[in-house]
């Protein structure tokens, strides 16, 4: 009897180890995952539609984002900011949501002092929005290079049928991007040390 409890209890732990586990937690997104996968391959160019710090950044430049690079548990995007393809926007399929992490080189190749700082979902969000609060290493990182005001960053993607938003949010701060997905561009070069396709 003992023996046929144990067989018992042997393929039932194999039956559950066998099964692959989630690659999102929620419905929202896994067809958040879903609509972004359907942008592979393809460039589009935007525009700053918001920016309440007068900084200067990208401004008179061309901007594009190239999803370059998809496989079920990364995809990989490029922002081009006129010649620089120093940025990347990485979103991962972490099996308990999604990371946003921007991967910042140098002209070399080499990772920037600033780099793979971002967040995790911390809840379902919508297919059509995914919100990232910075996580503890983007705090530590802010705090170390003296711009403590950036742990309070939250970063959000949002992809609607004619347009995919870069949108960052904090205290007294807001910058978005809105890209044109009616008209997508010739692809930049790629740049260093990312996925091919």
């Amino acid at each position: 009897m003992k023996s046929l409890i144990f067989a018992g209890l042997l393929a039932f732990s194999a039956s559950v180890f066998a099964s692959p586990a989630p690659l999102v937690s929620t419905a929202n997104q896994a067809a958040y995952w879903q609509n972004l996968s359907a942008l592979c391959g393809k460039a589009f160019e935007g525009e700053i539609v918001k920016e309440t710090e007068d900084d200067g950044f990208g401004v008179g430049q061309k901007l594009v984002m190239h999803v370059r690079y998809c496989s079920d548990t990364e995809i990989q995007i490029p922002f081009h900011i006129g010649e620089d393809a120093s940025r990347t926007w990485i979103i991962t399929n972490t099996g308990a949501g999604l990371m946003l992490k921007h991967d910042h080189r140098n002209k070399d190749g080499s990772y920037h002092v600033s780099t793979m700082y971002g967040g995790h979902t911390v809840d379902s969000g919508w297919p059509q929005l995914q919100s990232f609060p910075a996580d503890a290493y983007s705090k530590e990182l802010f705090v170390k290079q003296g711009i403590p005001a950036s742990v309070d960053n939250t970063w959000q993607m949002m992809i609607y049928p004619q347009t995919f938003s870069y949108r960052l949010i904090r205290p007294a701060r807001e910058f978005q991007v809105d890209f044109d997905l009616t008209k997508p561009v010739e692809p930049p070069e790629a740049p260093w040390g990312y996925g091919e396709q």
